[in-house]
């Protein structure tokens, strides 16, 4: 709390009279991201004049952009310190996750630019729980260190891999030749 009252000119007084505690501070910061993330997935969603390949990589790139900015120390912290938030971190990203990106993806199934024999909610469950899993250090630590010494990807590198990888299973030839264009 003296680190970020200092970093914001006020007295730490000045900064408990708004968040009582450490918790809550954190609580609202997250707040302000999942409202900040909702606005610009909304936005990119509902617009009808972005093409359906640049709103898929759009919208997982700025998810990922969103999430992989958020230092993976805080979150084994609130993990461990804080379960109502992390419970509340995890629940919006799979019903935002999964709501958003199932949407999408019946909307790319229409279109022709995903395989229509996919089961969407196998693949929503997949990056759902890539996301997930992929930033939380304590599902890592139950793989070899050989394996975790390799996977040396910082979070923003998490989320690219896994989204390259949706991207060549799902989408149809087409689609991935239009992605590649971009």
């Amino acid at each position: 709390m003296d680190d970020i009252a200092t970093e914001l000119a006020m007295s730490k007084k000045t900064l408990y009279k708004y968040f009582p505690g450490k918790l809550e501070l954190l609580g609202a910061a997250f707040d302000m991201l999942r409202t900040k993330l909702a606005i610009k997935v909304s936005a990119l969603l509902e617009n009808p004049h972005i093409p359906y390949t640049a709103k898929f990589k759009s919208l997982l790139t700025t998810v990922a952009a969103d999430i992989s900015s958020i230092n993976p120390k805080i979150l084994d912290e609130l993990r461990d310190h804080a379960p109502e938030i992390w419970t509340e971190l995890l629940t919006y990203i799979r019903e935002s996750g999964y709501l958003r990106f199932q949407k999408l993806i019946q909307e790319g199934i229409a279109k022709g630019f995903v395989k229509p024999n996919i089961n969407v909610s196998f693949v929503v469950f997949i990056y759902t729980s890539a996301i997930q899993n992929l930033i939380d250090h304590k599902f890592l630590s139950q793989f070899p260190e050989e394996m975790r010494v390799g996977f040396n990807l910082s979070p923003a590198e998490i989320y690219d891999q896994a989204i390259q990888v949706i991207y060549t299973g799902i989408l149809t030839d087409d689609a991935r030749k239009e992605l590649l264009t971009m």
